[in-house]
This record gives structure tokens, C-alpha cells and sequence, in this order.
């Protein structure tokens, strides 16, 4: 099992090399060492400082190209492609780019793991995995000021109120092991990523574990907010609940996820009619008022608490493990 190493300091920054061109934009030929890295992320090492929604609105605008055609976001890029990035206006030094001080102490307090090529934080709830959509500063913004002389990308994502385990790939070997192991390639089969949460589900949960496999699909309300729903169209779903024990009429359970999607846990919850507690999308408005009432639950009480992944072809193990916050915890000392 590796142990933590916070001295490693090596891993290079984002690299390559630009080639001047017309109107202002630049043409950069992709590293080798980048190939199959999604466009949006390739930009984001390219722009440094831009919101990532300014990125994505200049990919759907036409004016990134990819070996001189439109391309979408997701795009896998690879090695020798060559992309057009347009003027874009980043921030001059001495303007107010840099994440607050509190900010980047909270970053720092939260990191749970390290060694020469992954970093895992614990993320507080209310802070966003990366910016963008009108949040300048994400974990990953901030960890990249607190660590100016490091390549880090973000491995998955957390939604902004769930909090728990958020893996960087402090080296790009690590970052697409990671994300096959994500994806569950062939080159990876049999591997995977075992992910268990921590939440409070509203009610009397059964005993025993309750597997709901319930396809979802993502729809967009007015305004883009995402809404997700289960939907015979949808992708295939699949999480375990179990109860731990009961506090105050309420179930606090674990829950593992054998995929990985968009608000899964939370909508398989409203599913099997045991929403999480102080979800705010998907949850029961009155529980959710009860509970913060006699409870002082403030936020969704859900929180990423174990990863368990091998790298290195399955040669060396990691578990990485963050505690339940303090917050969560005084809920159920008060629930009893």
C-alpha cells in the first residue's frame, strides 16, 4: 500500500509547443504525452486562469478547431493533432485571480493522501470540483494556486454539496490508468473502482442491502440546470444500499456505486422513496425542514468515503479513506 509522500514536488506543468498563427489565434501541436486527453481539459492546461465555462463557450462557438474542424468538448485529442486556440483574455497579474486565503487554507487542511503521482482530498461540501458557471475558484483552481509549479488534473468529479475522497493525477500516466479504470476499458477489465459513500436517507430503510438498478438519464431545465431522472433511455445505474444503523427514525447507510453517474445516489434515493437528507433537488422539502430544525442539518448529507483502485497493471494497491466531517457527524449524536 503506498504510503504518503508530500515532498514530491517534480511533476512538471502542461507543455507544448504553440506555432504562431493568423488573427491572433495560435495553432498547438498536442504532445505525445497528452494523447487521449479530452479537449476541454487540454485547453484548460492551455488557458491558464480562464473559467472553464468561457472554455466550453468558445468550443461551441467554432472558434477552437481541431485539425482545422469543429470539435465538441469531450473530444479525445490525440498525439500530433493540431489545435486553434483564439485570443482569449486572461486576467493580468495583480488582478484578483487568486483564491481567498481561507480557501486555500481549507484546500490544504483537506488533503487526506500523497505520493509522487496522486494527491486525494477531502472536499468540503459547498466548494465546486472546478469552476466555471459563475464560480471563479473550484478545488481543482485552488489546489493548482497552492501548487503553482505542478501538473494537476482532476481524475472524476463530486457534486458541489456532496463532500468526501476527490483524486488529482499528479502525473499523466497515472491521470489514464485512472481514467480507464473509471471507464472500465477493456485494457483494464476485471479491475475498476470501488466507491462507497456515507448518507442519511429520510425513513425506515429495510434491513439487509437494497441494490437499485434503475437506468438515468440527464435532462436540462430551463435556464441548463441539469435534472436527472430514471428513464428506460437512460444509461445503466447501479448502487447498494445498506443500512448501518437508524438515528431519529432516519437510515444512516453505505452505499456503493458499481457506476459512476450523474447524481446517481441521490436519484436512486428518491427512487426507492428514501431521498437523502437536505438534498435540495431531489429531496423532501419537509423532511428536509424537520431535520435542520431538530438536527441542525445545513447541508445533503452525502459524503464520498472510500476509494479502493489498483494502478500499475493491478501491482499496487491504494485505499484511501476520508472520515465523516465533524458537521455530519453532530447530526447523528443529535438524532440520537
Amino acid at each position: 500500500m503506498p504510503r504518503s509522500d508530500s515532498s514530491d514536488r517534480s511533476s512538471r506543468s502542461d507543455t507544448a509547443t504553440p506555432e504562431p498563427s493568423r488573427g491572433g489565434a495560435r495553432l498547438v501541436r498536442v504532445p505525445d504525452d497528452r494523447d487521449g486527453q479530452r479537449l476541454d481539459n487540454f485547453l484548460s492546461g492551455q488557458l491558464k486562469g480562464v473559467p472553464k465555462s468561457l472554455i466550453y463557450k468558445i468550443v461551441r462557438s467554432g472558434q477552437v478547431r481541431v485539425n482545422g474542424g469543429r470539435a465538441k468538448a469531450e473530444r479525445k485529442l490525440a498525439g500530433g493533432d493540431e489545435v486553434r486556440i483564439p485570443p482569449v483574455r486572461v486576467a493580468e497579474p495583480g488582478q484578483a485571480t487568486t483564491p481567498a486565503k481561507g480557501l486555500l487554507e481549507a484546500m490544504e487542511a483537506s488533503i487526506v493522501f500523497e505520493d509522487a503521482r496522486l494527491l486525494a482530498i477531502s472536499k468540503p461540501s459547498g466548494i465546486a470540483s472546478h469552476g466555471g458557471s459563475g464560480i471563479s475558484h473550484g478545488a481543482i483552481e485552488t489546489l493548482r494556486a497552492l501548487r503553482p509549479g505542478q501538473s494537476l488534473e482532476l481524475v472524476h468529479r463530486l457534486d458541489r454539496d456532496t463532500s468526501g475522497l476527490l483524486v488529482v493525477a499528479k502525473k499523466r500516466s497515472a491521470l489514464t490508468e485512472l481514467q480507464a479504470l473509471m471507464r472500465e476499458d477493456a485494457s483494464v477489465r476485471g479491475r475498476g473502482i470501488h466507491k462507497r459513500y456515507l448518507t442519511l436517507l429520510v425513513g425506515r430503510m429495510p434491513d439487509g442491502v437494497m441494490s437499485v438498478d434503475a437506468p438515468l438519464h440527464v435532462g436540462l431545465r430551463q435556464g441548463g440546470e441539469r435534472h436527472v431522472q430514471v428513464n428506460p433511455q437512460g444509461k445503466p445505474s447501479l448502487s447498494h444500499f445498506s443500512v448501518i444503523e437508524r438515528r431519529g427514525g432516519q437510515s444512516y447507510c453505505e452505499v456503493r456505486i458499481e457506476t459512476g453517474r450523474t447524481h446517481q445516489i441521490r436519484v436512486h434515493a428518491q427512487h426507492i422513496g428514501h431521498p437523502v437528507a437536505g438534498d435540495p433537488k431531489y429531496g423532501d422539502e419537509a423532511a428536509n425542514r424537520r431535520l435542520r430544525e431538530q438536527a441542525g442539518l445545513k447541508r445533503m448529507f452525502l459524503h464520498a468515503s472510500t476509494l479502493e483502485f489498483s494502478l500499475d497493471d493491478g501491482r499496487t494497491p491504494y485505499l484511501l479513506n476520508a472520515p465523516l466531517p465533524p458537521e455530519l457527524a453532530a447530526v447523528l449524536d443529535r438524532l440520537g
